[in-house]
Order: C-alpha cells, then structure tokens, then sequence
C-alpha cells in the first residue's frame, strides 16, 4: 500500500533537502573562490540591472563588516566578503595598501608576517626589513616590498588561534578592484568601505611613474566603477560608499578629488594622529569637530574611548556621541567581536546584549563587527525593516496556509 505523507510533513522534508543541499553548494564556493588563477587580477563588475537590486537600508545604524566576516573566515579575503555579504551587512570594510609595483591590495598589516605563510618561502627570505612606522621602528616583510605577483602567490590565515582554522591556507590576498567587484556583483545594493592605509608611509615606498600620490590612485579607482555622489544623493544610494582614514590630511586632500563621504577614524586616547601628530584629546574637542566636518560627514572611534573600560567593565559613557550629533556628525565604532576575550564583563558574555547597549544606550550610526551575521540577527529582531519579513515568518505563513488546506 503506498503511504501518502500529510503535506505539512512533505513541505518540511523538501525545505529540509533544499537547505542541506544549499549549505553544500555555499561550502564548495568559498573552497573555490581560493583556488589558484581561479580569477584574473582585475575582473569587470557582471553587468547587473542596477535598477532591480534591492537597496540599502538606511532606517538603522549600518551593519559593517570588519574585514568581511573574518570571524569565521580569514580577513580580507573573498570568502570573508561574500560570507559576510551573505549574512546581512550593508557594508563590507577593507584596507587599503600597495604592492611595490603600485597596484592596490586589500590587507590589513603594513607586514606580512602575522597573517600569510610568506615565512615558508626561501625565496623571500631576504625581504625582511626595518622601517619607521608611526614613529616605531617595526621590522618584518612588507607590503610594499613585494610585488603584486608575488602577493598573489602568497596564502593566508586566520588572525585569531581561538577562531575557526580551518580556512587556513585556502584563500590569496585579493586587490581593490578584485574588493570592488564583491561589492557591486551582490545580488543586492552592499556599500563598501575602504580605508587609506597608512597613507604617510605608503607615499614614501612607493612612487608612481606619473607622479601621484596614494590618494589620487586610491580615488582614481573608485571613480573607474563609478561611485561619486555626495550621502544620501541619488549616486551614492546606488552605489554607496565611505572613505575612511586616521590621517586627517589625507581626508582633507581627498575632499579636493571627490564628495565621496569620509570618516575620520580615531585611535586609543594615547596614539597622536598619523601624519598631524594631533592628540586624541584635540581632535575630539568641540572646535576640531566643528572644523573636520567641512571634510567629513562621520568619525569612527574605538569603541572604548567612547565609554571607558576599568578592569573589563564599563565606565559612564563620554559625552563625544552627543557632541559628534551636534555637529551633525554620524559615528562609526570599531570594534564589535562576539568572543569572550573582548566582551566586557558588564555584557555577560552574551554579544546581543553589546548590540543592544550601543545601539539603544548609546545611539551610533554604524557599527565596525567581526560578526557580520549576529549583528544583522540582532538587527532583525529589535528593528526589523519595514515591509520584509524574516524566513521563520514566511514559513509560519506557509505553514498555517497548508493547515487552513489541510482542514476539513
């Protein structure tokens, strides 16, 4: 005799089979994206309607991802971008650096050294150096001693030894156009984020034949693709973009190159600024605000200089926030990771509850996360967006549907 399953039954067996076999096919992608020459080194954006993709929310502070998802996947990496995208984020946030040969990569550290196998190379063993950064001779193989070949041939790994290792190796280092195209191939509008690297050291390794600067070929790049357009203009909606730097006066020169919208990133209370030399103190105050907002439209400070940390727990928040709003200035935080390592006793080990301090508590306008996927969770629990519905509330729909058929 054959058995007929009731439909509810079958319905949950199909969405079972459907997210089993999704989850496989999203596995052998990332494995995928790392594979050697699998992507030329400068690939054109997929020539997508524009017009068709869904837009960016701006109804609740952004959700950027922190070098991708690189709680899960190696930073900066393709993976760690898509993985991310996947997950939620409005933006995706990269660094930006150069190869001796004047291509632009995404990559975190001036060296390589904590993040790719560059060590187990013979043939770069001569590449070690010792170069003043920020006022602090650091040694190590650098960036800008390598050339784009040869950083491609590199592979890396995940920052983090309490992290998931087991992308370790799988992924190359990925260049600014390479990042560019992540963004604009998503089957939705994802804003993206880059950041002018360590603009002061950069311009003194590296010299263009044309006589540029790293600002003007950092800029350069983003108009190849299109993104201009004051925030919130018509242009930005459609690709949205924010130039971020904790050099104040390569924010200010790039001011003269595009209305592209800048954040200026601030360090711990006790690092100057990289190339004004400018205390934390003075570039927080009321006066230094009221200038820098002729350049930028947001700042993006660590986290905890925003509320100070004594013995792992939380101090009464700053007034910056509020002043930041004053001058009508959107505030960016850094860095959101859900590890007990770096949660604040006060948060009980639950990372919803960090969400929920700063975003309610605290107000921002976006939050720098390592955790791409708990952010937007959060996000969809506390404000989701108005007409979307979540994947649990289509299948209740679709569930009471088949009930109500099933009925007699």
């Amino acid at each position: 005799m054959l058995v007929v399953p009731n439909l509810k039954t079958l319905f949950i067996s199909i969405l079972f089979f459907a997210g089993y076999t999704i989850s496989i096919l999203l596995f052998f992608q990332l494995l995928l994206v790392g594979v050697r020459g699998a992507r030329s080194y400068y690939p054109l954006p997929r020539k997508l309607n524009e017009n068709k993709k869904q837009p960016l929310q701006t109804s609740r502070p952004y959700n950027i991802a922190h070098r991708g998802s690189n709680g899960e996947i190696p930073e900066e990496t393709k993976a760690a971008y898509l993985r991310a995208i996947e997950e939620g984020a409005d933006f995706i946030e990269t660094d930006i650096l150069s190869s001796k040969d004047g291509v632009l990569v995404c990559f975190h550290d001036v060296i390589l050294d904590d993040t790719t196998d560059v060590a187990n190379y013979t043939k770069f063993a001569n590449r070690k150096r010792t170069y003043e950064v920020q006022g602090f001779n650091t040694t190590g193989y650098f960036v800008v001693d390598f050339t784009l070949e040869e950083l491609k041939s590199l592979r890396v790994k995940q920052r983090y030894s309490f992290r998931d290792q087991q992308y370790n190796w799988k992924f190359s280092i990925i260049t600014f156009e390479e990042f560019i195209s992540i963004g604009l191939d998503a089957n939705r509008t994802v804003g993206i984020y880059p950041e002018i690297k360590n603009p002061v050291f950069i311009n003194q390794h590296v010299k263009w034949a044309d006589g540029k600067r790293f600002e003007d070929k950092f800029v350069e790049t983003l108009k190849k693709y299109g993104y201009k357009g004051s925030y919130m203009s018509q242009d930005w909606l459609e690709k949205p973009l924010f130039i971020q730097s904790f050099a104040p006066t390569s924010l200010i020169y790039i001011s003269n190159l595009t209305n592209s919208p800048k954040v200026l990133l601030i360090d711990d209370i006790s690092m100057p600024t990289q190339d004004t030399n400018q205390s934390y103190w003075e570039i927080t105050s009321d006066s230094y605000l009221q200038f820098i907002r002729n350049y930028v439209v947001g700042i993006g400070p660590w986290k905890d200089t925003i509320v100070p940390v004594v013995n792992n727990y939380l101090k009464p928040p700053s007034d910056l926030v509020a002043r930041a709003h004053a001058h009508k200035l959107q505030v960016h935080p850094y860095t959101y990771r859900n590890e007990n390592q770096f949660l604040h006793f006060d948060f009980h080990q639950d990372p919803y509850a960090e969400y929920i301090y700063w975003v309610r508590n605290i107000g921002v306008d976006g939050l720098f996360t390592d955790f791409t996927g708990s952010l937007h969770q959060y996000q969809e629990w506390a404000s989701p967006l108005k007409n979307a519905k979540s994947a649990n509330a289509l299948l209740h729909e679709i569930s009471a549907m088949i009930t109500a058929f099933e009925e007699p």
